[in-house]
């Protein structure tokens, strides 16, 4: 059964299947990231299955205080916002960030979490390689742009 209000669809998980389930999760986690701040920590809490006083237990916050973040009437400091992604156990960027907005996507996320294992000098020639790279971009976006005048 599919249910909806004016910002999650809710399925009945009774009546999928193992692989259902997944598809929804990944949906679900999808329609977290395109929502505003106050949404997705609301959302995000109750994924984890979290009141707004277990919250805030786990944050040293006060309960009012969660309440108005996720009103949209206040705006934590980033000291805060660690606190939450630690206690939802998620990265400050998913709480802040829409999923097109910040990071590589997944397949270079993998390589850069590859490269983060590599000696000092074996990382210095990835950042010398990308940053050629980028520079060839440019250089060859800006010839285009100045053919376009």
């Amino acid at each position: 059964m599919l249910t909806s209000n004016s910002h999650m669809c809710y399925l009945e998980s009774s009546t999928f299947n193992h692989f259902q389930k997944g598809v929804y999760s990944m949906l679900q986690k999808q329609v977290v990231l395109d929502m505003n701040f106050p949404e997705r920590l609301a959302s995000l809490r109750k994924e984890k299955n979290l009141t707004q006083k277990e919250l805030a237990e786990l944050t040293s916050v006060h309960v009012a205080q969660i309440r108005r973040y996720e009103s949209g009437t206040s705006q934590p400091t980033l000291d805060v916002i660690r606190k939450i992604a630690i206690a939802l156990h998620v990265s400050a960027d998913t709480l802040i960030f829409d999923e097109e907005e910040r990071g590589p996507d997944d397949d270079l996320r993998l390589h850069f979490e590859a490269v983060s294992k590599l000696s000092e000098e074996e990382k210095e020639t990835i950042k010398e390689l990308l940053e050629g790279m980028l520079l060839k971009h440019e250089a060859k976006r800006w010839h285009q742009s100045s053919l376009v005048k």
